[in-house]
Order: structure tokens, then C-alpha cells, then sequence
């Protein structure tokens, strides 16, 4: 889920009628002054961040003239929060309050139905309202065919011991609220404290959406970069990850830096699960053996060798990680030597130099195995496979060792090189790359393997040269699986004449940067 920071949430109730306080987001000491002085003092100073509860964590406040604007501005801005790094303040209006109300409304997941939460009652968290002061809570499911009308919403306001003409407003404000929420593809929406000033208008005093990732591309406005639920706003190294995902159906790839900046201490690893439970189990194992988690990544639901080869690279992406441990679920449904043929091609042309342990439990776990251990004995490191029933213990106890005898050295990041074509080769474009095939060196090669290796037909000898057997069109779409068999069979047993080309966008730029911290 795609989290929204509290002006974005107050413009979109702003298309729907829904009355906000006066003001503007600033970035520099001066907007904020700036800002104060158009819309007039007293003003309301907030961090923006993902996170309720600001005023009592020091994230509000409240200023009279613009010596305390340009002082709360100055304090606010580049403030570390938790995980986030304060960039964005809200100025606005103070207004004068009568009442503090609790509007929300979130998808039950058990109905299937939108419920809307309202309490007479604002200010706090709503589990603390509901606690200490039942009566002033209600709710109401809400028919998503139908939706809410503003006459149900007066209801369920009544219900709190809200009284008068304000009902109406506060009814017309909570219907505004859903169809907010409805048309934005929200989980939830909240406004906490929804206000009722002196003036008898109703005002989201505050507001907290929350965007379905599903939904997220039919709102390019809102400007998500990644339609996920971080903590924080996504790191470039996340960024580029993301969109390794996005445009490739095929399995899933998660990926979350648990760490920004890997610190040189020698206990950081770069994980790398598949399957939720197996996933956690094996995240147990290695805090048990004493490692701290750099990231946390995850390749499930049959990813294609292309996409493990990925992430491999943007896990190896990360400085100062000592180790690098794969495992998941050990009974997985997917053919798990895709994976071990995407760490051979990551590990090979990064010459991985720390140690890794890869528990590739499941389906054809014995080819996987053995590929791992052939195609990877010569690195500078020692790479290790493991089956199912090998325990995530086991494993992280042998990553243990291997960690120590390699001294605890730190990760060095390599740079990262895109293929440059001859211009001669044969090429075949595939879903998210291309197959560059140097026919000069075929004709050298006497054995073919690279025909032999691939399993689902899509390569042919025509006049003793592998060409594309199936329609150029079909192997774009995807009937080219990009298990890369055909290029490390062509490296190891062949003449090197194949290189399959899989761009990560953006990781070139990254690790550069990278390298030039670690001093080259």
C-alpha cells in the first residue's frame, strides 16, 4: 500500500468539497515565512511525514509571528524522524475549534466492505477513544454498490450524542469523505481531528490516505513511485528494484533495504528469501547465528531465472555486507534450479567476494544444487547449496563459518557493466532483454550446448548455427523464459559465444556512486 503524506491527502479532499485550513507546503526557511505571511498568523507549523500522532512526538506547532516560524522552520527541516528524513512542513491557518471529531473509514477485509469509523470524540487514536469512551463511538459497513449517502452518515454521527444542524454538514462532509476514498482506490482514509470551528464549519483538520497498490497507476497525479506500504520514502536503490518489478508479471520480486548506509561492523548480510514463512523462518536462523538483516528481499511465486539474476544484483549492490544467505520455504512448487542459474550469472560477473549460502529447497533442488556448486566453485569466495532438508540453522550456521574464515570482510561493490554489442551478433529480444549470439565463435564450437540447454525449445540449429526456432514475436512475450541454461552452458562448455543482456535501469548510475564512496 502506497502511504500519502498529509497535504497530498488534504488536496484530494480538496477536489471533493471537503473544507481544509488555508496554507502551502515549504521546503526552505524562507517558503515557510513566506507562506505565514500571506495566509495571516496565528499558523500551525507540521512535519511531514508517514506517521499520526505528531503533536505529541514534537512534530507541531503553533506560531504568532515570523521569528517563531523561521525557528520551528529550521528545526523542523532536516529533522531525522524514526526512519525518515524531514524534506516537506505544512503551513496553515490556526483556526479557532469548538469540537475535535474522528472520521475514518477502512476496508474490512473479512466483508469485503468498506466500514466508515466516526467518534464525537478526536484528537487521540481511535482504539484509545473506543476504550474510555464507547458510547461516543459508532460505524457503519458501507454497500460499495450503493455507497454512502450523506442521510446514513447523520445516522451514524447521531449515534455518538452529536446533535443540531451541524449534523448535516458533518453528514455532507462524511459522504464527501467516501467518495474521496472510493474513487482513489483507498484502504483507508482518516481525519483525526476532524474539526468544528467557532464558525459552525466542518474541517479535516488533519487527513491520512492510504492508496491500494493495485490501484495506484490509475492515479499518476499523486506521483507514487512505489505502490508499496515502506515506512519511509523509498531509497534509490529501492527505486531501481521497483522497477525491475513492475513491468515483469512473472513471480515476485520484494525488495527493502532494512539499512540504508551498511556500517563497516561485519555483521550485515544481504538476504534473500522466497516464500513468506520460509522467508521468516530463515530471517530467524541468521539473527540467531549473530548477523544483522541489510535487506530484506523476496523472489517467490516462480520468478524467472532473470528476475533471481536481479535482485542478486541489487542485493550485491549494497556495501559492507559480510555475507550473502538465500532461503525459503524448502518445498517450494517452482523449478529451483531458474534460481540457481540467476545466482550463477549474478555471482559470475559481479566475482562475488564474500560468501554466500543458498538453500534452494524444492522442485529439482538436486540440479539447482549442482549447478551452484559447478559453475561457482572458482569465485574468490565460497558459495554453498542446500536442499529442504537442510535447516535454515544449518544453513546459517555454515554461512557463519564461511563469514569468519573470510575474516568479516566487508562487501566491495564492482561496477556494474551493461554488454556492448558487436553489432555483428545474432540477436533475439526476450521480455525484459535481449540474446546476443556470435556466430563467428559457433563455428567454432563443435559440441552446441547451448541447443541441448535449452529445455523449452526456443533455439535451433539452422545451417550449424543456434538461431530462434519459435516466432520472434512469441519469444517477446514471454515464451523465451530467460532461464539463461543457453548462455552458461555456451560459457563453460562452449565457445562464449552467447551473452544475454537484462538492464537494470539505474544500477550503473548507483554503483558508481557507491565505489566512489568506498574510495574506488
Amino acid at each position: 500500500m502506497a502511504k500519502l503524506f498529509e497535504y497530498q491527502s488534504k488536496e484530494i479532499l480538496k477536489k471533493y468539497g471537503v473544507k481544509i485550513p488555508e496554507g502551502g507546503i515549504a521546503k526552505t526557511k524562507q517558503e515557510a515565512v513566506d507562506i505565514a505571511e500571506k495566509i495571516g498568523y496565528p499558523v500551525v507549523i507540521k512535519v511531514q511525514i508517514w506517521e499520526t500522532g505528531r503533536k505529541g512526538k514534537g512534530g507541531i506547532a503553533f506560531c504568532e509571528d515570523a521569528k517563531c516560524v523561521e525557528e520551528y522552520a529550521e528545526k523542523f527541516l532536516g529533522m531525522e524522524w524514526g526512519q525518515f528524513t524531514v524534506d516537506t512542513i505544512l503551513i496553515e491557518k490556526k483556526l479557532s475549534i469548538k469540537q475535535e471529531l474522528f472520521a475514518g473509514f477502512i476496508i474490512d477485509d473479512a466483508t469485503a466492505e468498506p466500514v466508515l469509523i466516526f467518534s464525537s470524540i478526536g484528537g487521540s487514536g481511535i482504539e484509545e477513544i473506543a476504550n474510555a469512551h464507547p458510547d461516543k463511538v459508532a460505524k457503519m459497513h458501507i454497500d460499495y454498490t450503493r455507497g454512502l449517502y450523506s442521510y446514513q452518515a447523520r445516522e451514524v454521527a447521531r449515534k455518538t450524542g452529536i446533535k443540531g444542524k451541524i449534523l448535516n454538514k458533518i453528514g455532507t462532509t462524511l459522504a464527501k469523505l467516501y467518495k474521496a476514498m472510493k474513487e482513489y482506490d483507498a484502504r483507508s482514509l482518516e481525519t483525526n481531528p476532524l474539526g468544528i470551528t467557532e464558525d459552525g464549519d466542518v474541517v479535516a483538520l488533519d487527513a491520512h490516505i492510504v492508496i491500494d497498490d493495485y490501484g495506484a497507476f490509475r492515479h499518476p497525479d499523486l506521483g507514487i513511485e512505489i505502490a508499496r506500504e515502506f515506512p519511509r520514502p523509498a531509497t534509490e536503490l529501492e527505486k531501481i528494484a521497483w522497477n525491475v518489478e513492475k513491468n515483469d508479471y512473472r513471480g515476485t520480486f520484494y525488495f527493502i533495504q532494512m539499512v540504508k548506509d551498511v556500517p563497516d561492523d561485519g555483521t550485515h548480510i544481504g538476504f534473500h528469501g522466497a516464500g513468506g514463512g520460509g522467508s521468516m523462518m530463515s530471517m530467524d536462523a541468521v539473527l540467531n547465528a549473530g548477523f544483522k538483516i541489510a535487506n530484506f528481499t523476496d523472489t517467490s511465486g516462480n520468478p524467472p531465472a532473470s528476475k533471481v539474476y536481479r535482485a542478486a544484483k541489487i542485493i550485491l549492490s549494497q556495501p559492507n555486507i559480510v555475507g550473502y544467505f538465500a532461503s525459503g520455504s524448502g518445498v517450494a512448487s517452482q523449478e529451483q534450479f531458474h534460481s540457481a542459474r540467476g545466482f550463477v550469472k549474478a555471482f559470475l560477473e559481479d566475482n562475488i567476494d564474500i560468501p554466500a549460502v543458498l538453500r534452494l529447497g524444492g522442485n529439482y533442488e538436486e540440479k539447482a544444487v549442482e549447478i551452484l556448486h559447478t559453475y561457482l566453485k572458482d569465485l574468490p569466495c565460497k558459495v554453498e547449496g542446500y536442499k529442504k532438508d537442510d535447516s535454515p540453522d544449518f544453513c546459517a550456521d555454515r554461512l557463519k563459518k564461511l563469514v569468519e574464515e573470510n575474516g568479516r570482510k566487508p562487501h566491495k561493490v564492482v561496477p556494474h557493466k551493461a554488454y556492448e554489442p558487436k553489432g555483428t551478433e545474432y540477436v533475439i529480444e526476450t521480455m525484459t532483454g535481449h540474446i546476443y549470439i556470435d556466430h563467428a565463435l559457433c563455428e567454432k564450437c563443435e559440441e552446441k550446448p547451448c541447443v541441448d540447454a535449452c529445455q523449452y525449445d526456443v533455439i535451433e540449429l539452422k545451417d550449424g548455427k543456434p538461431m530462434l526456432k519459435i516466432d520472434k514475436e512469441d519469444a517477446k512475450k514471454g515464451k523465451c523464459t530467460e532461464c539463461l541454461a543457453c548462455e552458461i552452458a555456451c560459457k563453460f562448455h562452449g565457445e562464449g559465444a552467447i551473452h544475454i543482456d537484462l538492464p537494470i535501469p539505474g544500477l550503473k548510475e548507483y554503483r558508481e556512486k557507491i565505489i566512489e564512496k568506498q574510495g574506488g
